[in-house]
């Protein structure tokens, strides 16, 4: 009797040895830093996410330095995604299951996005979209678990299309990178025109294999349809390359040019001395903008990397905070907590309130439209505004029309 007493005693002092164990490793964990999971295609399109990074490190450290997210440090474990769909799910699902983030942002290219998209759809965890920017991500593709920040291309096409009914030009010329991003504003761009300019028509279409171009083909196969306008989405080394060959060639002597990103640092940077002045673009006029908030980022990124910023800095930087701002909310890094205080969340940004409606998961961010000018040797932006974004986002019938969730 008295061994069966004492194994009885054993056996009860261990389990409760290990509830209390349990309960206090809990304790710790709870107060451990909050995991977030990040990829980018750092290696394949570093002129942009290199500097995105920079934000989001920025946004990070003074975080951390002010205590952090409810007396918890955030850790951003980021990972490159190798600029195609097959690696960055891969990498994603080695931050989930392996590294135990809590959930993900990031990508760059579009498709890249959406496939992150079906990712976070398929294993029930949040994803917050920073840059890729075809509607897909908020329309067609789009599900409860991802959201994007950067106004998407609905938005953008529609504050340049708005510049093409000023124009009063009625034939246009389309030249867009052959994958998503690039398809997806080209459609945009027809659809929005036609609402805009009804009798307004296309009279060609270029669609080089992104970081292929061959500008000397697409450039004479544009000018030989004698456009009134040319809508441009190239960007990267394939932009400068147009631009080159379209300089010589005269081809945006006389002609209205849109053009989507161009007016980024990002992009116009490499430009030099030969940016095409006029052109009417979408961009970042970071050296012009005078806001308290803005320029104090701006002072402190220059600070710390000893750099001008670029939209991908800014970017980077309002995403980390708009986290910052939803785990405040939510009180906990559960994914339905995280869903719900993102639904309809009003953020207080370094350029302004940015609102991320429900029905779409779409933020409401603006971006700076203006022309691009010569400035010395360098390019930058003059007879800019920002338009809210609010002004452009997809209307809500449409939405519900292509949506599936």
């Amino acid at each position: 009797m008295f061994s069966v007493t004492a194994t009885r005693r054993v056996l009860l002092a261990t389990l409760v040895a290990a509830a209390i164990g349990s309960s206090g490793g809990a304790s710790a964990q709870d107060q451990g830093p909050i995991k977030i999971g990040e990829l980018n295609s750092y290696s394949r399109w570093a002129a942009f996410t290199v500097p995105y990074r920079n934000g989001w490190q920025l946004a990070q450290d003074e975080i951390n330095a002010k205590g952090g997210v409810n007396g918890r440090k955030i850790e951003i474990v980021s990972r490159d995604d190798g600029a195609t769909t097959g690696d960055a799910t891969r990498v994603a699902d080695e931050l989930v299951s392996r590294d135990g983030v809590a959930f993900l942002f990031g990508s760059f290219l579009s498709n890249v996005g959406v496939a992150m998209a079906d990712f976070a759809n398929q294993r029930k965890v949040l994803y917050i979209a920073a840059e890729p920017l075809t509607d897909a991500i908020t329309m067609a593709q789009g599900n409860r678990y991802t959201f994007r920040v950067r106004p998407n291309n609905t938005m953008q096409v529609g504050m340049l299309v708005e510049q093409a009914k000023l124009a009063g030009v009625k034939r246009w010329a389309i030249v867009a990178p052959n994958y998503e991003y690039g398809q997806s504003a080209a459609a945009v761009f027809k659809k929005l025109l036609k609402g805009k300019v009804p009798d307004a028509e296309i009279v060609a279409e270029q669609y080089p294999a992104l970081g292929k171009v061959d500008a000397g083909a697409t450039v004479a196969a544009l000018d030989q349809a004698k456009p009134d306008g040319v809508f441009n989405v190239l960007f990267g080394g394939d932009l400068t390359q147009f631009v080159r060959e379209g300089n010589t060639r005269g081809l945006f002597e006389k002609r209205t040019v849109l053009s989507l990103l161009t007016g980024e640092p990002e992009w116009y940077l490499p430009l030099k001395d030969e940016v095409p002045e006029g052109w009417i673009v979408t961009g970042y006029p970071w050296e012009q903008i005078t806001e308290p908030k803005h320029k104090a980022f701006v002072d402190a990124y220059r600070a710390k990397f000893n750099d001008t910023p670029r939209l991908g800095s800014l970017l980077g930087y309002v995403t980390v905070y708009m986290i910052r701002d939803t785990l405040e909310r939510a009180g906990s890094t559960d994914t339905e907590a995280l869903l719900e205080a993102l639904e309809n969340a009003r953020f207080d940004t370094v350029i302004g309130p940015v609102t991320m409606r429900d029905i779409d998961h779409q933020s409401s961010m603006g971006a700076w439209v203006g022309k691009l000018a010569l400035k010395g040797a360098s390019a930058t932006m003059k007879d800019w505004i920002y338009l809210d974004g609010a002004a452009f986002l997809p209307p809500a019938e449409e939405v519900k029309a292509v949506r599936k969730d």
